[in-house]
């Protein structure tokens, strides 16, 4: 039996489209409230499998920013997904053809890549096929089902599961936070640049999308000056 296969790829994709409705659930119910239609949501979710993504594309939209705006945020925070799709070539199987790269693509994530790529074989088109249908459904299904929760529950109920949207940030930031001390810096400073922004006057016409890039960068490259990650043999601090 091919331990690569799509019915296993489904499998191990399980957890993962689980995990996605929940957190796609609160995206939505939060999304609502911004006064963005069911429909477009549910095309947003349908068509781009990445939370922090549509979390800063819908802040832009509602804040009537620039495409140029958009276009960098989406950069800034995505680029990591085309880090992430080099390295995974290296575990794929020669059934891969171009085409077959660019619809696989579209299915990398942290939590698919964290999978794909810690398999023990090379891994086959259909394997990454069956690892992307369920997140890819659950995190579409979620978006509709907060859609229609957050248009039907009282305001009251709908704001308290609003706030899973940042809880889900949370709890990706604090396992990577507690292993790394340069991770705390990064996130230190790029709140700190962030508040700056948005209170310092000096700098009010800066729009929200902005906000999000350049404090970004600034955290990620001050932590990158002052604890740069150490070659291969060399040892640092945690």
């Amino acid at each position: 039996m091919d331990q690569y296969g799509y019915k296993n790829g489904l499998r191990d994709g399980l957890p993962i489209g689980l995990g996605y409705l929940s957190v796609s659930f609160g995206f939505a119910i939060w999304a609502v409230k911004q006064g963005l239609p069911g429909w477009f949501l549910i095309l947003l979710s349908g068509t781009n499998l990445t939370s922090a993504g549509q979390v800063a594309g819908v802040t832009i939209i509602t804040a009537a920013g620039m495409l140029t705006e958009m276009a960098l945020t989406q950069l800034v925070i995505n680029l990591r997904y085309a880090l992430m799709s080099i390295t995974l070539t290296q575990k794929l199987d020669s059934g891969f053809s171009t085409w077959k790269r660019l619809i696989a693509s579209f299915f990398v994530t942290d939590e698919i890549f964290a999978v794909a790529s810690t398999r023990e074989r090379l891994v086959s088109f259909p394997y990454m096929m069956g690892l992307g249908t369920l997140p890819w459904i659950g995190w579409t299904l979620g978006t509709a089902l907060g859609f229609f929760a957050g248009a039907l529950l009282p305001p009251a109920f709908s704001a308290a599961l609003g706030i899973a949207i940042y809880g889900m940030f949370i709890a990706i930031l604090v396992p990577g936070a507690m292993g790394d001390r340069g991770v705390v810096m990064a996130i230190c400073i790029s709140i700190i640049a962030g508040l700056i922004l948005r209170y310092v006057p000096l700098f009010s016409f800066l729009s929200e999308g902005f906000i999000i890039i350049i404090s970004a960068l600034i955290g990620a490259i001050i932590t990158a000056a002052v604890r740069p990650i150490p070659e291969k043999g060399e040892v640092t601090d945690p």
